[in-house]
C-alpha cells in the first residue's frame, strides 16, 4: 500500500498532466446551475425536460464496471450518484478522467438527469471540469478519523464525513440567531466592547497578556465584557447586549475552553428578580423555536424547560447535600471542611469562594431541571448588589440545567464607593496570591461616580448551552476548532 508521500507525489503528477492538457487545476469560475439539492428537490420537472444541467462538488466515491464509472458527488446541500460513460465520453475523455481524477476532488459535472436501473437519481454525464485537484487523499470513507483528538484537530475533515458534526454546527448558529431574534424584540441594542483591554475586570478569571508595540503598552484580552457594557449604561443605553469572544488563560476540560463565546447582556432599572422572568422566557424561546418542543434529552435523561423553574438559595443546597452550615462555620472550618472533601483550594482562597467550590463539585450535579440558585454570600461577586432583606447575601442568581452552570446573573452593584472598597479587597487578595482576583478599574469607577442607573446583568456561555441542547458531553464538541495542545 502506497503511503501519503508516494500518493502525494503521483497527485502531482496528475495535477501536472491536467496543466500539460491546457487545462487549469484551480480554476476562478464555475458554471454551476443547481444546488445538488435542488436537483433532487426538481428531479421529475427536470429529468422529463432532458434539459442539460451543471452540478459541482466533491468526488467522495468511485464505483468502476468496464466503461462505466458511478461517483458520488457532495456540495454542502447534499449528494447525488453521477454516471460517467466511456460510449457518452469517449474513449480518450474517458480515460483522461480515469487517469487524472480522484477522491477527494472538487469537480464541475455537465449533464441530464437520469434514473438508473435500480432507481437511484444519477446525473449522466456529458461533460466535465476540474474545480480543485487535491493532492493530499482523504480518510477512508467508511470509517472516518477513529481518533477523537484528530476530529478536533482536522475539524474540516470530520465535516466532511460526519454529517451529524455538520448538522450539530448548523443548529448551533440557528440558535444563536434565535438568541439574536428574541433580545431585540425586547428592544436591546447589540454593541461591541473592547476585545484588548488596559486592564481586565468583570469575573474572576487569570487573563492573557499581550503587548502593543504602537504605543509600548501592555494589554490583555478580555476575561468579560462586563465593565464596558456598563459604562453605556452609564451613557444613557439601558438594554444593550454582545454576544462574542471571551478568554480566560485556565485549564481545559470538558465544560471550559481558553477561548469561549459569551453572551451578556444589562438592562437599566431593572433587577435580578425580573431578570429570571427574563431568563426563563429567552430559554424558552430558543428551545421552543430550534427543537419544536420544551423537553430535550441529555445524557439519557429529560430535561424540561417548562416555565416556572424553582429558585432555591444556594446555602439550603451546601446544608442538604454537605451538612455545611454557611453562617455557622467559620472561614478556616470551612476550608477545612472543603479539604476533608478532597478539594485542593489555596490558602487564601476567600470564604464565599471556598463554599462556591465546594457546591460546584457536590450539590451541582445534582440540580438536573432547570433551576435557579439565589443568593450566593457577600464577598463571592464583587461586582453584585447586597440582597436588601440580608445585606450577607447577593442579590443573585446562576441558572443550571442538567448539572451545567448556563447563566450567571444579579443586580448589579451601582454605588461607586462600595465598589471601589470592595476592589480594594480584591486588590489585597491578588497581592496575597490568587491570581484570580478582581483587579481595580479606576476609569470604571470613575464612569459609576456620574452615576449608573439600577440595573440587572446577565452572562450565558453560549458554548455550553449549545452542548446542553445538542446533547454533546465537551465543549470541543460544539466548537469548530477547540483549543488542542499540538501533536
Amino acid at each position: 500500500m502506497a503511503n501519503l508521500e508516494e500518493i502525494k507525489k503521483n497527485r502531482i503528477k496528475k495535477l501536472k498532466k491536467i496543466s500539460s492538457r491546457g487545462f487549469n487545476p484551480f480554476p476562478q469560475t464555475t458554471k454551476r446551475t443547481h444546488k445538488i439539492s435542488e436537483a433532487l428537490k426538481n428531479f421529475s420537472k427536470l429529468s422529463s425536460q432532458k434539459k442539460e444541467i451543471v452540478l459541482a462538488g466533491r468526488i467522495i466515491g468511485w464505483r468502476e464496471h468496464g466503461g462505466v464509472v458511478f461517483l458520488d458527488l457532495k456540495d454542502g446541500t447534499g449528494r447525488i450518484q453521477t454516471l460517467f460513460k466511456k460510449d457518452k465520453l469517449g474513449e480518450k475523455g474517458f480515460k483522461f478522467f480515469k487517469d487524472v481524477f480522484d477522491i477527494g476532488d472538487f469537480i464541475e459535472t455537465k449533464g441530464i438527469l437520469m434514473k438508473t436501473k435500480a432507481r437511484e437519481k444519477t446525473l449522466e454525464i456529458s461533460d466535465f471540469k476540474i474545480l480543485t485537484k487535491s493532492l493530499a487523499p482523504l480518510p477512508d470513507k467508511w470509517h472516518g478519523l477513529k481518533d477523537i483528538e484528530e476530529r478536533y484537530r482536522k475539524r474540516y475533515l470530520d465535516l466532511i464525513f460526519n454529517e451529524e458534526v455538520k448538522k450539530k454546527f448548523e443548529l448551533r448558529s440557528k440558535i444563536v440567531k434565535s438568541i439574536r431574534e428574541f433580545l431585540e424584540k425586547q428592544e436591546f441594542l447589540e454593541v461591541e466592547t473592547p476585545i484588548l483591554q488596559s486592564i481586565y475586570g468583570g469575573a474572576r478569571a487569570r487573563p492573557f497578556k499581550t503587548h502593543l508595540n504602537a504605543l509600548d503598552l501592555d494589554l490583555y484580552l478580555r476575561i468579560s465584557p462586563e465593565l464596558y457594557l456598563k459604562r453605556l449604561l452609564v451613557g444613557g443605553f439601558e438594554k444593550v447586549y454582545e454576544i462574542g469572544k471571551c478568554f480566560r488563560n485556565e485549564g481545559i476540560d470538558k465544560l471550559h475552553n481558553p477561548d469561549f463565546t459569551m453572551l451578556e447582556f444589562y438592562w437599566a432599572f431593572a433587577d435580578y428578580k425580573e431578570l429570571m422572568k427574563l431568563t426563563e422566557n429567552l430559554l424558552r424561546h430558543i428551545v421552543k423555536k430550534n427543537f419544536g418542543k420544551l423537553e430535550i434529552e441529555f445524557d439519557k435523561k429529560k430535561i424540561n424547560f417548562k416555565t416556572p423553574w424553582p429558585r432555591i438559595e444556594l446555602f439550603q443546597l451546601l446544608r442538604k447535600y454537605t451538612n455545611v452550615d454557611y453562617d455557622e462555620i467559620s472561614r478556616d472550618g470551612l476550608l477545612k471542611k472543603a479539604k476533608e472533601l478532597g478539594l485542593e483550594l489555596e490558602k487564601e482562597t476567600p470564604k464565599a469562594e471556598i463554599a462556591d467550590e465546594i457546591y460546584k463539585k457536590f450539590c451541582r450535579p445534582k440540580i438536573w431541571q432547570p433551576s435557579f440558585i439565589i443568593h450566593y454570600p457577600l464577598g463571592f461577586q464583587p461586582l453584585a448588589k447586597a440582597f436588601e432583606k440580608n445585606p450577607l447575601k447577593l442579590a443573585n442568581f446562576q441558572l443550571v440545567a442538567g448539572g451545567v452552570e448556563l447563566v450567571n446573573a444579579f443586580s448589579e452593584l451601582n454605588n461607586p464607593l462600595e465598589q471601589r472598597k470592595r476592589f480594594e479587597e480584591q486588590e489585597k487578595l491578588f497581592k496575597k496570591g490568587l491570581k484570580e482576583a478582581q483587579r481595580i478599574d479606576r476609569d470604571f469607577l470613575e464612569a459609576l461616580e456620574y452615576g449608573m442607573p439600577p440595573a440587572a446583568g446577565f452572562g450565558m456561555g453560549i458554548d455550553r448551552l449549545i452542548a446542553l441542547l445538542t446533547g454533546s458531553h465537551s465543549l470541543r464538541e460544539v466548537i469548530l476548532f477547540p483549543t488542542m495542545r499540538p501533536k
